[in-house]
């Protein structure tokens, strides 16, 4: 059974930071492509970052380029997204998902269509 289990939500100031995990089971970690989503309140969902697993190449939203850090650690089967200098816009419900990217990359138009998502973690930034 695929399995991405979010973690690290929480409420936090602005400019202040959190460390979201992503813990995934069930596929063969090597061969997937990690995104983060988030999806505000009364907003569509929307793209922040992805991880390809084929180079290790990641991406970003533009609003968060220079604030945000995404790795992985293969080993842990685990992505790793760092939140640095956090807005009240950052405020959402943050989701991970995984596609596979063994034939094309899912991770360069931060496709939000992927096959196994998580649950999600809140994180709300307060002003």
């Amino acid at each position: 059974e695929v399995q991405l289990v979010e973690s690290g939500g929480g409420l936090v100031q602005a400019g202040g930071s959190l460390r979201l995990s992503c813990a995934t089971s069930g596929f063969t970690f090597d061969d997937y492509a990690i995104g983060w989503f988030r999806q505000a309140p009364g907003k569509e969902r929307e793209g922040v970052s992805c991880i390809s697993s084929s180079d290790g190449s990641t991406y970003y939203v533009d609003s968060v380029k220079g604030r945000f850090t995404i790795s992985s650690d293969n080993a842990k089967n685990t992505v790793y997204l760092q939140m640095n200098s956090l807005k009240p816009e950052d405020t959402a419900v943050y989701y991970c998902a995984a596609e596979s990217d063994s034939d094309w990359n899912p991770c360069a138009g931060l496709y939000s269509g992927m096959d196994y998502w998580g649950k999600g973690t809140l994180v709300t930034v307060s002003s």
